[in-house]
């Protein structure tokens, strides 16, 4: 049978683990709800860092809490935390049930309660319900409840009080030790800003460019610019039916120079040798040539020579 606490009330508990399950319905503009605990000495804070379970630490160091995933049931949605309070040492007092909310105060999250489930039967019906009402609406962290050692056993108390600061603010509350930047961006009531993903640097987002072909370029075929010719070029002829650049004509080179003349080369006669076993003509002598005794060809061979008659 399940017992239903109002604010301040307490009520024995007979289980040797206790799951505090926080259940709150969803909606537009709700903020999202994290269920925690802190494992309290006798001076009322916790002896370590290692106390503040969370979704960021959801283990303790010695296994007796952790923060389990949040999941959705017909009646909305839940975050989890256990604790084993027959483990947990003598010196741990007073273990705090506690939830933040993140993108807005409590004022703004419906239905929030508080069930007890015993860990030994987690398919029984809750031991402990309790509905969460915080004093002003403006707290973005709140303490449920307390589980606390009393006469040999456990006890839970129904608390319900919050702080304005956030997680940071019911931290420190109880003794953890908190950077600076956090705890400014807490006592403003805002979170600590994450850094946000690096920006691509305009090298790297700048679109490639073509090239400038001048202001004499004309276009080529497929609509890409050609560039300037260059001196001497020779246009070709269109290729598929589009122009081509014509290029200025190329300046006349002036004729080569004439090579020097070389004076005349006079060459004597030469000596006649036979060819092919043929007798060459043997060149007129000078002193024919001036005037002198006639030349006369010499015999060419015997059957042109006459005979001499006696």
């Amino acid at each position: 049978m399940t017992h239903v606490m109002v604010k301040g009330s307490n009520v024995a508990l007979d289980a040797p683990g206790i799951r505090a399950v926080l259940r709150w319905s969803p909606g537009t503009g709700t903020p999202d709800v994290d269920a925690c605990l802190l494992l309290l000495g006798r001076d009322g804070r916790v002896r370590s860092d290692a106390d503040f379970v969370f979704y960021n630490e959801p283990r303790h160091p010695s296994g007796v809490a952790r923060h389990l995933p949040k999941s959705r049931v017909a009646e909305g949605l839940t975050d989890t935390v256990e604790v084993d309070l027959a483990a947990l040492e003598p010196a741990v007092e007073r273990v705090v049930v506690a939830a933040s909310c993140d993108g807005g105060p409590f004022r703004l999250v419906r239905d929030l309660c508080v069930l007890l489930y015993d860990t030994a039967s987690p398919a029984a019906a809750p031991l402990v319900s309790f509905d969460v009402r915080p004093d002003t609406g403006a707290e973005t962290a709140l303490n449920c409840g307390e589980l606390y050692r009393k006469d040999g056993g456990w006890k839970f108390r129904a608390v319900g009080q919050g702080y304005a600061t956030g997680l940071v603010g019911l931290a420190t509350e109880f003794g953890i030790t908190v950077d600076d930047e956090d705890a400014d961006s807490a006592s403003q009531g805002t979170p600590a800003p994450h850094p946000s993903p690096a920006q691509p640097s305009a090298q790297s987002s700048a679109q490639p460019t073509m090239p400038h072909a001048g202001p004499d370029a004309g276009p080529s075929a497929y609509g890409y610019p050609l560039p300037a010719p260059a001196p001497g070029h020779v246009p070709a002829q269109p290729a598929y039916g589009y122009p081509q650049p014509v290029a200025a004509a190329p300046p006349v080179p002036p004729p080569p120079a004439a090579p020097p003349t070389a004076p005349a080369v006079h060459q004597q006669p030469q000596t006649g040798y036979p060819a092919y076993g043929y007798p060459q003509p043997v060149a007129a002598s000078a002193a024919g040539n001036s005037g002198g005794p006639a030349f006369a060809l010499p015999p060419q061979g015997p059957q042109f020579q006459q005979p001499h008659h006696r």
